[in-house]
């Protein structure tokens, strides 16, 4: 279990804000507080991640960058509708930054790269997908469910999201297990042979 929550910090912390704004929403904190707190948490986040000298990911600008505009749309409009259409379009927006190829190789710790990498690729072309596909759905649910938007946001999204993170978890650790132990093996008898 210790392995899944050092393997799942990484990704919540990308998420953080997110997690912030799905959280207080979840709580039916008012949508401007929670928009408010997720701007803070993100500008929280990129202090943080600066003060410790790391590069600051591409998925924690893109997620600043998106608490920006539409937070700053949110409190100007203060439009109901605008709030329920704007996780399609932040899902959406993030899907096509999951689509670069290899955004997932940070998460691999660089000892398994050899054996995971492609993995890994393959993973963060899947991620792309699960982002559309939520945006998708919150579409549907906002445009033709409106009265249970609140529970679908609050529950769906973070539900597949770990969903699909210890789906990839589990993979990934067999994979990359199986390749390591078929590595020692070959490499255990080609010093036998050689003995």
């Amino acid at each position: 279990m210790s392995n899944f929550l050092n393997a799942i910090r990484p990704l919540a912390w990308d998420f953080f804000p997110t997690i912030v704004f799905a959280a207080l929403t979840a709580m039916h904190v008012d949508v401007q507080w929670a928009t408010a707190a997720a701007f803070s948490a993100g500008i929280i986040q990129l202090i943080a991640v600066k003060a410790t000298g790391r590069e600051i990911g591409l998925l924690q600008w893109a997620g600043f960058g998106l608490a920006v505009v539409f937070g700053a749309i949110s409190f100007i409009t203060r439009d109901p509708r605008f709030v329920m259409a704007k996780p399609t379009l932040i899902y959406f927006a993030i899907a096509v930054v999951m689509l670069k190829r290899g955004w997932m190789l940070r998460y691999l710790p660089e000892i398994r790269l050899k054996h995971g990498a492609g993995l890994m690729i393959g993973w963060g072309y899947a991620w792309a997908g699960l982002m559309a596909l939520t945006g998708v759905a919150n579409a549907i649910v906002a445009l033709w469910f409106t009265k249970e938007w609140a529970g679908f946001i609050a529950v769906v999204p973070l539900v597949s999201k770990l969903a699909m993170f210890a789906a990839q978890y589990a993979n990934v650790r067999h994979v990359v297990r199986a390749r390591v132990t078929a590595e020692l093996a070959a490499e255990a008898q080609l010093q036998a042979q050689a003995a």
